[in-house]
């Protein structure tokens, strides 16, 4: 599985492409190196998993919200390697069954191609023709698990392939070690105002709240807290913590979390009711920084 880009497209579309790795050893053209980098831009020419087993049980789903059209990713019309592809103007009712493959750690940390950054441990995707943003629920045929997706990516390019999924989202659907999947794609789209609000099951998560947070019945049993990125390293974990406060000063509440897949999370908040959510989500995204997922703490 190889995520590839076109150089007319290097700053304009990130392109998820095949699972046939090329390494360094079997390069053995200028044009085979140029794709299997996207022309330089990836140092990592074969993709692959995080090391280690990593758990997503304990993530939480993504809850679908109507989003405007991003700026990125969303021309009428786009071409990667000869190939024209034409992008979709709405998501509304649109369903598909397919191949699905899932892209790494090769892409994690650079630009999706509507200018977000790529996070293999959150739900995101990457199609060829959906508006950008669309919520997905993918179900895996073979053994009927599904998971909500959000996606803000083009691809994959390679054979028949309809959809590329992330890592955490592969494994949630339980291919991620295998590397394709018979899949259902059913599009999610909120009328603008509203929110898809499925049947909520309140589960743990193993993290426990700080002695002083003072969170109301109503609040503990949703959403609390924002998450604004997961990472195998405290350092990087701690980096985006010092950002976020030379931004925001004594204005947010953030801390790192190291969870029992030894992955460490930043979180911000929490939250007394879903209108904060939803505002320090728009300051912290309209900051610069990546879009936030809400999560909920319980004690």
């Amino acid at each position: 599985m190889k995520r590839l880009i076109s150089g007319a497209l290097a700053v304009l579309l990130s392109a998820c492409t095949s699972t046939e790795h090329i390494n360094n050893s079997s390069t053995k053209t200028v044009a085979d190196y140029e794709k299997a980098s996207g022309g330089g831009r990836y140092s990592i020419l074969q993709d692959h998993a995080p090391t280690g087993d990593v758990k997503v049980d304990h993530l939480p789903d993504l809850v679908p919200v109507w989003e405007p059209k991003s700026r990125g990713g969303n021309k009428s019309s786009y071409k990667v390697w000869g190939k024209t592809y034409r992008v979709m103007n709405s998501a509304k009712g649109y369903t598909a069954i397919g191949t699905a493959s899932w892209y790494g750690n090769k892409f994690h940390g650079h630009k999706t191609s509507n200018g977000e950054t790529y996070d293999m441990y959150s739900f995101s995707a990457a199609h060829k023709s959906l508006p950008l943003p669309t919520y997905l629920k993918v179900t895996n045929l073979d053994n009927n698990k599904s998971v909500i997706v959000r996606v803000n990516d083009r691809g994959p390019f390679h054979g028949n392939r309809l959809i590329d999924l992330s890592y955490a989202a592969a494994a949630r659907l339980d291919y991620h070690k295998k590397g394709l999947a018979r899949v259902k794609i059913e599009a999610i789209t909120p009328a603008k105002g509203e929110t898809y609000a499925p049947p909520r099951v309140a589960t743990k998560v193993p993290v426990a709240l700080e002695s002083n947070d003072n969170l109301s019945v109503n609040t503990a049993v949703g959403f609390t807290h924002l998450q604004l990125g997961a990472f195998s390293s405290s350092v990087s974990a701690n980096n985006l913590k010092a950002k976020l406060i030379q931004k925001f000063d004594t204005q947010i509440k953030v801390s790192v979390k190291k969870q029992r897949d030894n992955l460490y999370k930043v979180i911000v908040g929490p939250y007394n009711s879903l209108n904060d959510l939803d505002l320090w989500s728009g300051r912290i995204e309209a900051a610069g920084f990546s879009r936030p997922i809400r999560i909920a703490f319980l004690p």
